[in-house]
């Protein structure tokens, strides 16, 4: 029998019916989706670019991210679709900024040992 599961089927009865009301399939939902968004490096470097600066131009963003700025406005049409970042236009410019704070707290503490991030 492996060692890393029990070797008989019991269950804290106390404790699922706890725990178990507790977790919302939709929320579950909603975080796996923001959750694989951040799983994809680019996305993942655009949302840690955006959360040192209110705001960049797509431009700035392919820059940053050493990217096409056709690669970077798709990365960040996803990211407006699934409300994690939001856009403004300034004449022929499209700027991008976090819709949420909770997004920038979620990547600076995954960031945490990095000084260069959390600075």
């Amino acid at each position: 029998m492996a060692k890393d599961r029990c070797d008989i089927y019991c269950f804290n009865e106390e404790k699922v019916n706890r725990i178990k009301p507790s977790i919302h399939t939709e929320s579950i939902q909603a975080v796996t989706r923001t959750l694989k968004a951040l799983a994809d490096e680019t996305r993942l470097k655009i949302v840690l670019a955006l959360c040192q600066s209110d705001e960049l131009c797509v431009c700035d963003v392919a820059n940053i991210v050493e990217c096409t700025v056709a690669t970077a406005s798709h990365h960040l049409r996803l990211l407006r679709n699934l409300d994690i970042a939001s856009y403004r236009k300034d004449g022929k410019l499209a700027f991008y900024s976090l819709t949420d704070e909770h997004i920038k707290q979620l990547v600076v503490t995954m960031f945490k040992n990095d000084s260069s991030v959390t600075s």
